[in-house]
């Protein structure tokens, strides 16, 4: 089975919740991890590579916190699973990665490189943006008063 690692999608909910919060002063990692259902502790380091990946700046502090790098349009789902994950392949043997006796004669070779250039597609087509664009309407459902 193909996943995303429970650290990737923390990721991408922890930025979801910035661009989220983006007219917003910096966030702090209790703020995000509340929203988010993330382990705060967890959450720290995955900030952290995020931090170095330049996806998020940090901002030291009592007002200090988190915020985007760049514009929830200019960041993909892509290029946070390539920072947490690595490359998206569907099997070790697309990057050479094992040492499969079919290396060379492998029938399965272009299956497998198509499978990853779809999965690659689609994270890349969809930006923090999108995500947030498909975000249903919060509706708040009428009070009914009994007497």
């Amino acid at each position: 089975m193909i996943s995303i690692s429970q650290k990737c999608q923390y990721a991408l909910r922890a930025l979801y919740e910035l661009a989220r919060r983006a007219v917003e002063k910096p966030t702090s990692i209790g703020e995000i991890a509340a929203a988010q259902a993330i382990p705060p502790r967890f959450l720290e380091l995955i900030l952290n590579d995020l931090r170095q990946g330049k996806l998020v700046n940090s901002q030291r502090g009592v007002q200090g916190g988190y915020t985007l790098a760049r514009s929830a349009t200019d960041i993909s789902v892509g290029d946070v699973v390539r920072l947490v994950e690595g490359p998206v392949e569907p099997v070790k043997c697309v990057s050479g990665g094992d040492d499969c006796p079919f290396r060379n004669k492998c029938p399965f070779m272009d299956m497998w490189l198509q499978a990853g250039q779809a999965m690659q597609g689609v994270f890349d087509s969809t930006t923090l943006q999108d995500l947030l664009d498909r975000q249903p309407p919060v509706t708040l459902e009428p009070s009914s008063y009994c007497i």
